[in-house]
């Protein structure tokens, strides 16, 4: 069996695969299409095999490590009623009350790449909030298939009010200095934008490859923005147009990046979708922003 690098794939397999991972098609249509990208001596299995997320080797920051401190813990989504799952992390040794970031995942509940991302910011010295939103149906588990599969029968709404809860749990926790953002990826900068929309105290909003909000919801915005788009990604870059229309038009604080040759998912060093160099530009980027707007 060929041993596959990025650069063996083709683009058309990067795009099929978000098409699955977005619910356009299910896992056998992936897989029937997939068949026709295994020529010279690629199988189906190793084409699967390498596109299909590896937490084992790519996890950044270990949990226990000594940098920092991490726990689960649960906090009340009052709107709902609901007691979500999150995993906290804060700097082991800190000086003062800290800046907070609520981390927000994809479309598959809270897997391991996003805890590695709410570590991540946290040995920047953030106190961070990562939530599940699969709580309700048992929490994230343990693969992204059927953490998608358990995400689509939750409502998008309530998910979101989840997450404004995380923001409401940072804001009132005795480590905080009061001044939360959030970060979010594909689903998560959907929410991301949305939380923007609908906190009027949040400090900083950093979507990654995130949904539009509406025109008309961009004028209740009042956090600054950080926009980071894949310049292959035509699904989510068709409505950035009309959004930087909009934030234009009502004058928002915004800054925007396109990574020319990244496809969505580039920050996501669990899967060949990663861009290396996108994604530590972008993520540099991203940790300045909040050291200037939280700090």
């Amino acid at each position: 069996m060929k041993d596959l690098k990025k650069e063996d794939i083709s683009q058309e397999v990067f795009d099929l695969y978000d098409d699955y991972a977005h619910n356009k098609i299910d896992r056998r249509q992936f897989v029937d299409r997939l068949s026709l990208y295994a020529v010279g001596g690629i199988t189906v299995s190793s084409l699967l095999s390498f596109i299909s997320p590896n937490y084992k080797d790519s996890i950044l920051i270990k949990p226990g490590d000594s940098r920092l401190g991490s726990e689960y813990i649960n906090y009340d989504s009052t709107k709902g009623g609901r007691s979500i799952r999150g995993l906290l992390s804060k700097p082991a040794e800190s000086n003062g009350k800290l800046p907070g970031i609520v981390v927000v995942h994809e479309n598959r509940g809270l897997n391991p790449y996003i805890e590695d991302v709410g570590r991540r910011a946290a040995v920047e010295g953030f106190i961070t909030l990562a939530p599940d939103a699969l709580t309700p149906l048992g929490g994230y588990p343990g693969n992204d298939d059927e953490g998608r599969t358990l995400q689509s029968k939750r409502d998008r709404n309530e998910m979101l009010e989840d997450f404004i809860a995380a923001y409401e749990y940072l804001k009132s926790n005795n480590d905080c200095n009061g001044k939360i953002g959030v970060v979010g990826f594909c689903f998560g900068g959907g929410i991301s934008n949305m939380m923007a929309v609908r906190i009027p105290s949040l400090s900083a909003a950093v979507p990654f490859y995130g949904g539009q909000p509406t025109s008309e919801d961009v004028a209740k915005i009042k956090a600054p923005l950080m926009l980071h788009y894949a310049g292959l990604d035509e699904r989510v870059n068709a409505g950035w147009p009309a959004y930087e229309e909009a934030l234009k038009a009502n004058k928002k604080e915004y800054v925007a990046h396109i990574y020319p040759d990244a496809n969505h998912g580039f920050n996501n060093n669990t899967t060949p979708r990663y861009d290396d160099k996108a994604a530590t530009l972008a993520w540099s980027r991203t940790i300045a922003f909040f050291n200037d707007k939280l700090k």
